[in-house]
Parts: C-alpha cells; sequence; structure tokens
C-alpha cells in the first residue's frame, strides 16, 4: 500500500482549497464539476484515480493508484425516506446521491471544499416525540402503477440536473429509451 498513500499525501500537497460559488440555502460550496476540474489533472499527474459507484444502500468511493492497483475503500449510507419540497422521489435521490458523492469523495481524497461552519451554529436538543416509522417499501405492483410518463419525467430530470457516472447515464438513458417507446 506505500504507493497509493505516497501519491495521495503528493496529491494533497499539491491540491488547493477548493471554494466555489455555487449558492445553496445559506452557504456556498464547491459542486463536483468545480471539483472535478481542479482534482482531475493533479490526480492524473499523481497516477490517482477514482469511481464511485452505487452499492445497495450505499455510496462505494474507490480511490485507486493506476500503476500499482492498489486502492482505498470507503462507503457511505444514503439517507432513505427523505423528502424535499417540491421534488418527487426520484429527484430527492439524484440530489442525495450528488451530495454525498461530493463530501464522500471530498472526505476520501482530504479535499477542502467549503468553509467549515459545522460546529458554529447554536446548538440544540432535539426532543424525540414518536418513533419513527419504518420505511415503506413500494411492492412491484406498485411500481408498475405509476405511469410511465411521470417515470419519464423524473429520469429525464434526473439526467439533465445531476452529474453521473458514464455507468449511470447510461443505465437511465436506456430506460428513457424503453419508455419513450
Amino acid at each position: 500500500m506505500k504507493n497509493i498513500y505516497k501519491a495521495l499525501a503528493d496529491f494533497q500537497q499539491e491540491v488547493p482549497v477548493i471554494h466555489k460559488g455555487t449558492q445553496g440555502y445559506g452557504y456556498t460550496y464547491a459542486d463536483l464539476p468545480a471539483i472535478f476540474e481542479v482534482i482531475n489533472p493533479i490526480l492524473k499527474k499523481h497516477k490517482l484515480g477514482f469511481t464511485q459507484l452505487l452499492d445497495g444502500d450505499a455510496i462505494k468511493t474507490i480511490i485507486f493508484h493506476t500503476e500499482s492497483g492498489e486502492s482505498l475503500e470507503s462507503s457511505t449510507n444514503i439517507p432513505q425516506n427523505v423528502s424535499l419540497a417540491k421534488m418527487n422521489d426520484f429527484q430527492v435521490l439524484g440530489s442525495a446521491i450528488t451530495y454525498i458523492r461530493r463530501y464522500a469523495l471530498s472526505s476520501a481524497l482530504g479535499l477542502v471544499t467549503d468553509k467549515d461552519t459545522d460546529a458554529s451554529g447554536d446548538q440544540t436538543k432535539k426532543q424525540v416525540t414518536q418513533q419513527v416509522p419504518t420505511p415503506k417499501r413500494l411492492t412491484p405492483e406498485q411500481v408498475k402503477a405509476i405511469p410511465q410518463s411521470e417515470v419519464l419525467s423524473s429520469l429525464q430530470t434526473v439526467l439533465k440536473t445531476y452529474t453521473l457516472q458514464p455507468s449511470e447515464k447510461a443505465l437511465i438513458e436506456k430506460r428513457i429509451k424503453e419508455l419513450s417507446k
């Protein structure tokens, strides 16, 4: 593992703080394209690469050394049963995947991509008023009952809105083609 650790340390010494002006709700952050723009040439220089794979309810981030084949892996769970205003389930999932990819990659590579404000807010105790219900899963029959136009529209939105791995993009494009027939 000495090759990947040395290459990663050399990469970390060279990569700058990546702070771009993508606006969130009350904060700014570096989005995935901004991160890729900075890190890809430096990763290549140090013979490093990465991939991020969907693995059940998690995203697996793999950093690899192209010459030795050595790799480091990290897995981050995708939160389930989250709802966001004005977003359908597919959009929420796409948003969660993009968010987790950004932070998992930043963590694995040791990147600084936004201002560290994690401990600056007022701390309050959360009061638990009820037990969280068990997640409701759709049956295959319920999935089949979703109108094709809704599924098609949601997939097109995910494709236009999010930065995807080539394999993810190909899978969604294939499904869109099937639904468009």
